[in-house]
């Protein structure tokens, strides 16, 4: 997808690359056993070790490894059978030991890729540079006291991933259907919950501009982005404001930025360390870690059907558009659903069903796919119900609307409010007759070429029949009524 920045010395591209920080879904955190749990009381899930007291050793969570490997293979990228923890010394408050256990030269994984969706139904491939594991930091306040900053250290050690792509990314919407992507792979593989909200995913945008041709700029880093919507507008804005400071002569710093969303700005935070800024050497307290073949081919044994296959499966064997099979696969809940819904009927109509007025309603009534509206079991009937003709098309809306009021089956409605199709041709065309009676004026206007009145007299029928007329009957015996 071309992304094109105007500028008065003509076109900028532009180029970004994400770093994206995803919480391991592990019951315990990625050096000690303390609890990981989202929403605890401040400092009440923090072990010796994460509190860096004297003498306190880290123990890996073999538990992490085994889901930075899943990660890896999901991602089809290349899993390092060795790996070293290196110490990434730099200072917070709410970094007790005055480093971070990270991996920087020999991370567990190499170079993978995500393939994204675009929204044209199109495909682009993104690279992924590496996966390493590292511990997060705690959390400062700021906001609790007009004098003094609160520390909470319940996130200090939880294990992340942190996810390097390819500068391989030239728009914003790219860059949020990465993130979309990558966030549905974690979740498939149940690595990550994927929630940006509760910052259990975070992501780091490294944005520059360039003319056409020309090798990558000085890029600027914006921390901590956390939310798809964001990223989006925090990428145009810095994009814009490079564009900007080079056509004025200067010149793009090489520095940490944030995105204040309430302003729809990104500020300058400080100048970018490099590598060597953190000193980085391997933790001595934790050996280089060495996996077997075996050992990674048992996880990949394990792994689901993930996104890009399941994608693949829909349009072969449901042929299924690449657009529709594309959305029906983002969420595993929702690809489950709807094959539910699927088994022996009509694909195409089962998703557009799902797509569209069981959508409708999880959104209108604020429910998820755990817990929908209507089942999947009776949203099959109600498609059971239209394809044996019981029901018409239209009626079957007006029926979803009470299924989802009332939790009844379909065919219980149905009956219950005389919904039944008519189907009669002998009750059909005595409705059709008493509408071309009563219109006899509007019969000569439409047999003097006045086509578009056919429209009015497929009204009346169905008006006259309640609704419920076969609509494909009503036109066949109109269209022979009138010739």
């Amino acid at each position: 997808m071309s992304y094109v920045i105007e500028g008065e010395t003509g076109d900028w591209e532009l180029v970004i690359g994400l770093e994206v920080h995803a919480q391991v879904i592990s019951k315990s955190k990625l050096f000690s056993g303390a609890a990981t749990d989202f929403g605890a009381e401040p400092n009440t899930q923090v072990s010796l070790v994460d509190a860096a007291m004297p003498g306190m050793l880290p123990v890996i969570n073999e538990y992490c490894i085994e889901q930075g490997v899943r990660t890896g293979l999901g991602l089809k990228a290349k899993i390092n059978l060795t790996s070293v923890f290196a110490r990434k010394n730099y200072f917070y408050a709410d970094l007790p030991q005055g480093y971070q256990i990270s991996q920087y030269e020999y991370p567990i994984v190499g170079e993978g890729e995500v393939i994204l969706d675009m929204p044209d139904g199109s495909t682009r491939t993104v690279g992924i540079e590496r996966l390493h594991l590292e511990q997060d930091a705690g959390k400062s306040l700021h906001d609790q006291h007009p004098s003094k900053s609160f520390i909470d250290l319940n996130r200090s050690g939880v294990a992340l991933m942190e996810i390097v792509s390819k500068p391989d990314m030239r728009s914003p919407e790219e860059a949020a259907a990465y993130i979309t992507k990558l966030r549905s792979i974690l979740r498939y593989l149940g690595s990550c919950d994927g929630n940006m909200a509760e910052g259990s995913m975070r992501c780091d945008v490294n944005v520059s501009v360039r003319k056409a041709g020309e090798p990558y700029r000085t890029r600027a880093e914006i921390k901590n982005v956390n939310s798809i919507r964001f990223v989006h507008q925090a990428i145009e804005y810095e994009a814009r404001r490079q564009v900007d400071l080079y056509e004025e002569g200067g010149q793009v710093v090489q520095e940490t930025r944030l995105f204040d969303a309430n302003k729809g700005e990104t500020r300058s935070m400080r100048s970018k360390e490099h590598a060597h800024d953190y000193r980085y050497f391997p933790d001595p307290d934790l050996l280089p870690l060495n996996l077997t073949q075996d050992y990674v081919d048992a996880i990949k044994a394990t792994l689901p059907e993930l996104p890009d296959e399941k994608k693949e499966r829909f349009i072969r064997d449901y042929h299924l558009s690449a657009y529709d099979a594309g959305l029906l696969v983002a969420d595993q809940a929702t690809a489950d659903f709807f094959e539910s819904v699927a088994k022996g009927r009509d694909p195409k109509m089962a998703c557009n069903w799902v797509m569209g007025d069981f959508s409708a309603a999880m959104n209108r009534l604020g429910r998820t796919i755990d817990n929908p509206p209507v089942s999947a079991a009776n949203l099959g009937g109600l498609i059971d119900l239209i394809a044996d003709d019981t029901i018409s098309g239209r009626l079957a809306k007006e029926v979803f609307e009470l299924m989802v009021e009332t939790g009844k089956a379909p065919a219980v409605i149905v009956d219950e409010k005389g919904l039944r199709q008519v189907t009669d041709t002998g009750a059909i065309e005595a409705s059709i007759d008493a509408v071309l009676a009563a219109n006899g004026d509007k019969v000569e206007q439409y047999r003097s070429g006045k086509d578009k009145l056919f429209g009015f007299f497929v009204g009346q029928v169905m008006k006259a029949t309640g609704g419920k007329a076969n609509p494909a009957l009503v036109n066949e015996i109109l269209k022979k009524k009138l010739g």
